[in-house]
């Protein structure tokens, strides 16, 4: 009886194992059965997916293979062209799980995986880390580490080799997985692949077609750019391939005509992170095997430093110095002609493989560059030549160059008449100052001709082909003075109706001629010293600042110390205006100009009047030549402006004023008094000599003899300070 109970309770036994066991390969074929539901759907979603939509159906759908393992971790992995590393590119995570790094050092971090999965392309599913083989303990180590406690590795192949990887891991609790997901998980993958495949093709195409687009644009722009834009063109077309592909540097380097033998950096764009790259270097020096290839028109392709030859150890060494670890070097010449210099194009972050389109437009761009460096070479030796030929043009005139000065000094002063010594000082001053753009500070006497010598000066000068303009300061009121030199804009004031240039935008490039500027208001002076200093100013009614080049002469009768002193004119603009100044002397201290100066004047009245003047008396010149003339030369064209009016022959009497007129209210109306201090200015003007040729007497039209008695008569005696010495 109890043999029969403990059959029968043994039967209970097995009748409930056998239904769990029904009960869990029914569940299990539910679970597969939804996997490959969910394998379908998401194989449904990639069929006709946009490119920019890859990444964001891979994520979605890594999520809901970890929902449906209920996992922790569910990743991408693809694998670096050497193997040795993987790059997490998409992931999904459990809430409150520890993200793993974008890269993973795998050959060292787990070898025995590395060696199963990525080399021998064989799936690995761990469900606990006590499955792994013993040799496998660098892997044990890095799981605990990272806190794995089951794990799926999927490989997937693409091109024949395992390009990347799919990876599911367990870290909450351990988890276990039937080898009949590992097909599906693997077709998933490949699904993935392709979808990321197609995507890059697509940006290679796009990354073609805009490489292209930018070569031709490139291209366009050298053909008619000025050789003096040429430099910043090629620079700025460097940054633009290198933002474009990703590059981080690139280089041009040249042979000069004044280093033959050297291959010097001229040109280069790098990013700003980039450590520094001195002023001069010479490729020779620091690329000598490289160097060679281009000098002899080959093109160096290095995807990575160590493709360098033994021999080109130097160039090994300077690749590193500067941290390059991918570059592409291309010769510079033109047509069949020597190779002149070297295009480069360098990576520092990482190793590239370089295709062969990329260095095709490498080249195209190299011989672009290398034509436009060629014609501004050829325009800059043209430019040389013309200077040549201009430098011997002056030196054959310098060869004469004391005929040109006797023949300049009666061309250039030919308004201005003077043989003095005095007036000969001017002349050689204002010759001196001409040549530069030195501010000049006219001084001297009413009539004594400084807007003559300001035209002189304007005429010998380097702005002599534009016209000089000139400013009256006193002719003016002063609320038209500022808009007359400044200009104006319409509407600045009551009455302006129109725009007005002023006079230093019409003298811009020339010189200004600013006469009376003694006469100036106190307010304008400061516009005119910043004018000066500057260069620049206003309209009036405007706020732009106009910017001019104006050479200033200027010109006062006034003692224009005295009106600084007296707070009447800025120190400031007298110091600038009189940075050379020139004193005209007054006529009376050059009384030997005066025949030259009646000669002169009578000509020019000759051909306005249509009189023929041929002889003027010696009493008559020695009697303007004794006269003070406080008019100066004004007064004295005056006088024989009046006489050749008068004159009924051929000689001109020229009648010679008593006095000048600051003299009259000393006069006293009296005859003698007129008389004595006629006879005085006389004797003054001879040194008190009475007899002989030139004597007082002599110009006086008297006898000696008649001359002393008239003297003692009107009280004239010689003082001891008229004695000489």
């Amino acid at each position: 009886m109890i043999l029969r109970r403990e059959n029968q309770h043994h039967g209970e036994r097995d009748v409930k194992t056998t239904a769990l066991c029904v009960r869990i390969k029914d569940d299990l074929s539910d679970e597969h059965l939804r996997f490959e539901r969910l394998i379908s759907d998401l194989s449904a979603r990639f069929v006709n997916v946009g490119a920019d939509l890859a990444d964001n159906e891979i994520e979605r759908s890594l999520a809901q293979i970890l929902n449906f393992f209920k996992v922790d971790r569910c990743a991408l992995l693809r694998i670096s062209p050497d193997r040795k590393q993987v790059y997490v590119t998409h992931a999904s995570h459990g809430e409150g799980i520890e993200r793993v790094s974008g890269d993973i050092e795998l050959s060292s971090l787990f070898p025995w995986l590395h060696e199963r999965v990525v080399l021998q392309g064989q799936p690995v599913r761990i469900d606990r880390l006590d499955e792994l083989p013993e040799r496998a303990g660098q892997d044990r180590s890095s799981c605990t580490a990272m806190g794995i406690l089951s794990f799926l590795n999927v490989p997937l192949f693409f091109e024949g080799r395992v390009s990347s990887l799919i990876v599911i891991n367990a870290v909450r609790s351990e988890r276990s997985w039937s080898d009949e997901y590992i097909p599906r998980l693997r077709l998933l993958g490949e699904i993935f692949i392709n979808a990321l495949e197609h995507r890059q093709s697509r940006l290679r195409l796009d990354e073609r077609l805009k490489f292209d687009s930018l070569l031709a644009d490139i291209s366009a722009h050298f053909v008619n750019l000025p050789a003096d834009l040429i430099d910043s063109g090629i620079e700025d077309a460097q940054r633009r391939i290198c933002e474009l592909l990703d590059l981080d540097r690139s280089t041009l380097w040249e042979v000069l005509e004044e280093e033959p033998m050297a291959l010097l950096l001229t040109h280069m764009y790098q990013r700003l992170e980039n450590r520094p790259i001195p002023e001069r270097m010479n490729a020779q020096d620091l690329f000598p095997w490289s160097s060679g290839m281009i000098l002899n028109g080959e093109t160096v392709v290095l995807s990575k430093i160590s493709d360098l030859p033994p021999e080109a150890d130097r160039d090994r060494e300077s690749f590193h110095m500067y941290g390059s670890k991918s570059n592409v070097l291309i010769p510079l010449s033109v047509g069949n002609g020597p190779v002149f210099g070297l295009l480069s194009f360098a990576v520092i972050r990482e190793e590239r493989c370089w295709k062969e389109t990329v260095i095709k437009g490498f080249r195209l761009i190299a011989y672009v560059f290398a034509n436009a460096l060629e014609r501004k070479r050829m325009e800059g030796q043209l430019r040389k030549r013309l200077q040549e030929i201009e430098y011997l043009r002056e030196r054959f005139e310098k060869e004469n160059i004391y005929l040109r000065e006797e023949v300049n000094l009666l061309f250039d002063h030919v308004e201005i008449v003077g043989q003095s010594s005095a007036m000969k000082k001017v002349l050689a001053q204002a010759e001196q100052v001409a040549r530069t753009d030195s501010s000049v500070l006219l001084l001297g006497e009413t009539g004594t001709g400084k807007e003559l010598l300001a035209r002189t000066i304007h005429s010998m000068s380097l702005r002599k082909d534009r016209p000089m303009v000139k400013v009256n300061c006193a002719s003016l009121p002063p609320t038209l003075i500022e808009s007359e030199l400044f200009g104006r804009e319409k509407g600045a004031y009551t009455g302006a109706m129109t725009k007005m240039i002023g006079r230093f935008e019409i003298a811009d490039g020339s010189t200004l001629f600013l006469d009376e500027i003694g006469e100036l208001p106190f307010d304008l002076q400061g516009k005119l010293l910043r004018v000066l200093e500057e260069g620049n100013f206003e309209r009036l009614g405007s706020t732009k600042s106009l910017h001019v080049n104006v050479r200033i002469i200027a010109a006062t009768n006034r003692d224009i110390k005295q009106e600084v002193e007296a707070g009447r004119f800025r120190p400031d603009l007298f110091y600038r205006l009189s940075v050379f100044p020139l004193l005209i002397p007054p006529l009376r201290e050059r009384s030997e100009d005066i025949p030259l100066l009646v000669r002169t004047i009578v000509k020019e009245f000759q051909k306005k009047m249509g009189k023929e003047i041929e002889s003027i008396s010696k009493k008559t010149m020695q009697a303007l030549q004794a006269y003070s003339w406080p008019g100066n030369v004004r007064e004295l064209r005056n006088a024989i402006e009046h006489a050749m009016i008068l004159s009924r022959d051929k000689t001109l009497d020229v009648h010679i004023p008593v006095c000048a007129p600051s003299e009259t209210a000393a006069a006293a109306g009296s005859l003698s008094d007129m008389e004595r201090m006629h006879v005085l200015a006389v004797l003054e003007k001879t040194g008190w000599r009475i007899a002989g040729q030139g004597g007082a007497a002599e110009v006086l039209g008297l006898k000696r003899t008649t001359l002393q008695a008239k003297m003692k008569k009107l009280g004239i005696r010689r003082s001891n300070k008229q004695m000489p010495h």
